[in-house]
């Protein structure tokens, strides 16, 4: 039996604050009064304040980009491309702003993009969320989750 802290919570970003690689390590304190026997064959007991061991949690990777700020930027001036621009990518920026944002129709369909998360920064991180908890998951099908039945001859 154990019990691992929370992690510290980042005010700005909403991640656990030793973030690295989307995993965090929290402290986990051992039972009191239970025994480990090390490598070298000493026993230990747990007092119940040390220690005992460190556990992962996983975590996103933020890098500044502000979900509000993006989905805010998509309604109300992705016909001119700001939104694009905001996420880093300029060329589809440029492009939505010569073109008033695809006649409008591809406004909306960033605006949908955005919204659902599908649609990014362009460094690959997460988005900043306001609240620490639940998170969007993208689920996909690619050629190491996706099997195939072969048919022999």
């Amino acid at each position: 039996m154990y019990l691992c802290k929370d992690p510290k919570i980042d005010d700005a970003t909403q991640e656990p604050e030793n973030c690295k690689d989307s995993i965090a390590w929290v402290e986990c304190l051992p039972a009191p009064n239970i025994t480990c026997r090390l490598s070298n064959g000493t026993e230990f007991k747990f007092s119940g304040e040390e220690v005992g061991f460190n556990k992962t949690v996983p975590c996103r990777n933020v890098s500044g980009y502000s979900y509000r700020v993006a989905v805010a930027l998509s309604l109300f001036l992705g016909w001119l491309g700001a939104d694009r621009f905001y996420l880093g990518y300029p060329a589809l920026g440029l492009l939505k702003f010569c073109t008033v944002g695809f006649c409008g129709i591809g406004s909306l369909v960033d605006f949908m993009l955005i919204s659902m998360q599908i649609v990014g920064p362009s460094d690959g991180s997460s988005y900043i969320v306001d609240y620490y908890g639940a998170r969007l998951t993208r689920l996909s099908i690619t050629n190491e989750t996706y099997r195939r039945t072969q048919i022999s001859p």
